[in-house]
This record gives structure tokens, C-alpha cells and sequence, in this order.
């Protein structure tokens, strides 16, 4: 009888996320095509690098029905499960360290180079990746379980059931493909490519989209995307994880809402959106920590997603360089200069700039419109940075702020349809 009454159950749960999954990943998919239409010479140019979210998500959620199934966290005890997502952070500094070793030593030059060294070399990172596999799926698993009893605690669910499930899988991410016209900063088309580019093709497209069809691009790296499961880049970073986990359920909360269904509406509904999640992963996710993991409790903010040419507050600071003021200067020099129709010189003025950035260790490898129309809908942390004099961000942090807790700031502005309905709920 109890095999039956945990069949029931699980197909119960099964059929749950098959119908969230319908609903976030068609409406997804809709809410692209919107998009789509006024660039589609782009969008042709693109279209042999584009991402395959149907078979990328079919194959994660067949995954994911596969480890509900054997629901092995279960058989572990609160410590048990702590130390193996630790064991797991763990072995993925292992393997990045070692895949650095491995691209030093290919990266010399050809005579220096012992090939049985590198053979080696092979071998030790191809063990030390197995191993991280094996604990991979259980390690999601727990930190998916972890996720959902941090989000009762914080009064989210009914019943005992959060909805969606937190579901996410560690993965190669694809890229994004950022359009925005030259004479203002805004997204015209947003896609995802497939993951492996280097930055001689992105250049190439990129130079692509601005000779012929007169618009700037961007394509960029991202941390994590709101699918359904999610998908999160790997990192041996545990703090910058579980927000980054949280950061996309968010998303997935939101789609079943009205603010959420209106993400790709325009730019004000999409940092509206990114804003919210960055506010609340934030939240979650050092809640997480918190009662979790205190251990890797961080005094201080950090930047939500990981860059390669993201330098420490330390380093920043050592170095007398504000990146969050002086990005805020060039994106207001930006608008004013295209605002007057001054575009060639709105461009050189922003090549300038990265060069300036470079200089102070922040690889941007190009600063542009699409650069800025990207980065500026991340508007979380006061200052502005790339959302330059952006009223939104400012608002939805003035309505968090007056609400005691998380629940009721979301409950609050998942009902918001547009920026006017925003500014209203905050006068």
C-alpha cells in the first residue's frame, strides 16, 4: 500500500512540473516570436547558431524525473547532505584548477610543450570530472530541497508545496545575443546561441550586424537562464550559486504572474523582472546560506553574475577605481549624446571608455549600446552602474524596502503590467 500511495504521489509530481513546464516553456517561446519580427535579417544570420531549448529541456527534465524518482537525499540526514554539496564546491575548484593547467600547458609554445606531460595532464582532469559528475545530480538535488524549505520558511507554497518545484541543472549556457538600435539603448532582438564561440566569431557577427544591418550587438555570457529547469552555470562559488538558483526560480514564480508573462514586453517590463529577481535571489539565497552553510556567510554585496573581468571590491578599492560610478558616467554620456543625435561620437566615446575599464582589470571586451542594454536591466544595487540615471531600479527598491519581508514585496509587484502601474505603487 505504501508503494502505491509514493507511486501515486510521484506521478502526482510528474504531471505537476509536465504542466509547468508546458506553461514556461511555451510561454517563453511566444513571448520570443513577439520580438522577433522587426529583425529578421538578423535573426536568418543567426539562425544555424541558435541554442535548442526543446531538446536541451526535454533531455534536463527526463533527468530530473529520474533522480525524483530515486529520491536518495532522502536517505540522508541534514549534515550528510551539507557536507557533500560542500565536497561538491570542493571537487569543481579541483577540476578548474586543473583545466587551467591544462590550457597552460597547450598555450606554450609547440617545442616546450611534453606531449606525455599533457597526456597526463588528460587523464588526471578526466577522473577529477568524473568524480564531480557523480556528485553533481545528488548535490542538485539537495540544493534544490534546500531551496524549497528556505521558501516555506519565508511563506511561500501551499500546502507544503512550492510551485513551480525548484528545479535546476548545472550546465554549459548558451550565449546571448543582444540587439539594440544606434541610436538608442534598447533591446531590439534577444537570442540565445549555442555555447563555444570565441571571440574572434563574436566579433565577426557582431561587426555583421552593424555594417549590414546598421544595429550594435553584443554577444555576452550569462550566469543562469529562467527555463524551466532552470539552467545554471558552473561555479565553485556556493554564494553566487544559491542566489543564482534562487535569482531564476524567480523568474519561473514570476511567469505564472502578470509581471513575469510581460517580461519580454519592453525594456522597462524586462528590468522590472531582472531587477525583482536580483532583489529576492539575493534574499533566498543568503537565507540559504544562512541556515545552511554560515560557514560562507559574506559581510558586504557582491556583483550577482560572474565575470571574467569582474575585480573584487578589495581590488577596486586598492585601486581607487569605482567601476559602479564611472559605468554610470559613461551610460549618462551615452544617452545625452544620442539623445542629440551625436551617434558616431556617442561610439568612439564608449570605445574609449572600455579601453579605460581594461586598463583597470575589467575585461570588457566591447562597450556599446547592446552593452548597455543588456547590463541595464540589471538594476539592483544603488549607484546606477550601467542602468545609468534608470528610475526603475530606485522604485522597486523604495517597494521592497517597505515591505517587512520578501512575500509580501513580491506579492505586491507580481501585479504590475507596466512602469506606470509601478510608480504608482510607490508614490
Amino acid at each position: 500500500m505504501r508503494h502505491k500511495l509514493f507511486s501515486r504521489a510521484l506521478f502526482k509530481r510528474i504531471m505537476l512540473w509536465i504542466s509547468l513546464f508546458l506553461v514556461l516553456f511555451l510561454g517563453l517561446t511566444a513571448s520570443q516570436r513577439l520580438i522577433l519580427e522587426p529583425l529578421e535579417g538578423i535573426r536568418a544570420s543567426a539562425e544555424s547558431k541558435l541554442f535548442d531549448y526543446v531538446g536541451w529541456t526535454l533531455n534536463a527534465f527526463f533527468n530530473k524525473m529520474v533522480s525524483s524518482s530515486l529520491k536518495a537525499e532522502r536517505f540522508m540526514t541534514d549534515e550528510e547532505q551539507t557536507t557533500l554539496v560542500k565536497a561538491y564546491f570542493k571537487q569543481v575548484g579541483v577540476v578548474e584548477g586543473l583545466e587551467d593547467a591544462l590550457e597552460d600547458a597547450l598555450n606554450q609554445q609547440s617545442q616546450t610543450i611534453n606531449p606525455k606531460a599533457v597526456e597526463n595532464a588528460k587523464e588526471i582532469l578526466a577522473q577529477a570530472d568524473q568524480r564531480l559528475k557523480h556528485l553533481a545530480n545528488l548535490t542538485e538535488a539537495v540544493l534544490q530541497n534546500q531551496t524549497e524549505r528556505v521558501l516555506l520558511n519565508m511563506e511561500f507554497g501551499s500546502l507544503g508545496q512550492i510551485l513551480p518545484p525548484v528545479l535546476y541543472q548545472v550546465t554549459d549556457l548558451p550565449l546571448n545575443l543582444i540587439v539594440s538600435p544606434r541610436d538608442e539603448i534598447k533591446t531590439s532582438l534577444s537570442l540565445s546561441l549555442k555555447s563555444g564561440m570565441d571571440a574572434v566569431e563574436k566579433n565577426q557577427f557582431e561587426d555583421l550586424t552593424f555594417t549590414k544591418y546598421n544595429h550594435a550587438a553584443l554577444i555576452e555570457e550569462v550566469g543562469g537562464v529562467g527555463a524551466y529547469p532552470t539552467m545554471v552555470m558552473r561555479s565553485n562559488n556556493i554564494n553566487w550559486t544559491v542566489e543564482t538558483i534562487a535569482h531564476e526560480w524567480i523568474h519561473n514564480y514570476l511567469t505564472l504572474r502578470p509581471l513575469g508573462a510581460r517580461y519580454f514586453e519592453n525594456d522597462a517590463m524586462r528590468t522590472i523582472n531582472e531587477t525583482t529577481a536580483s532583489l529576492a535571489g539575493k534574499e533566498i539565497g543568503q537565507e540559504l546560506i544562512k541556515t545552511y552553510y554560515r560557514e560562507h556567510i559574506i559581510i558586504g554585496t557582491r556583483p550577482l553574475r560572474e565575470r571574467s573581468w569582474v575585480v573584487s571590491t578589495d581590488e577596486r578599492d586598492a585601486q581607487g577605481f569605482d567601476y559602479r560610478a564611472e559605468m554610470r558616467e559613461t551610460r549618462v554620456t551615452v544617452d545625452d549624446l544620442l539623445a542629440r543625435g551625436r551617434i558616431d561620437e556617442a561610439e568612439r566615446y564608449m570605445e574609449r571608455r572600455r579601453q579605460v575599464f581594461w586598463n583597470e582589470g575589467y575585461r570588457i571586451r566591447k562597450l556599446n549600446q547592446a552593452y548597455f542594454a543588456f547590463y541595464g536591466s540589471y538594476n539592483d544595487t544603488p549607484g546606477g552602474g550601467a542602468s545609468g540615471e534608470d528610475p526603475i531600479g530606485p522604485a522597486v527598491r523604495a517597494l521592497r524596502y517597505s515591505q517587512p519581508y520578501l512575500k509580501p514585496f513580491l506579492d505586491t509587484i507580481q501585479t504590475v503590467r507596466s512602469f506606470a502601474d509601478l510608480m504608482t505603487l510607490v508614490r
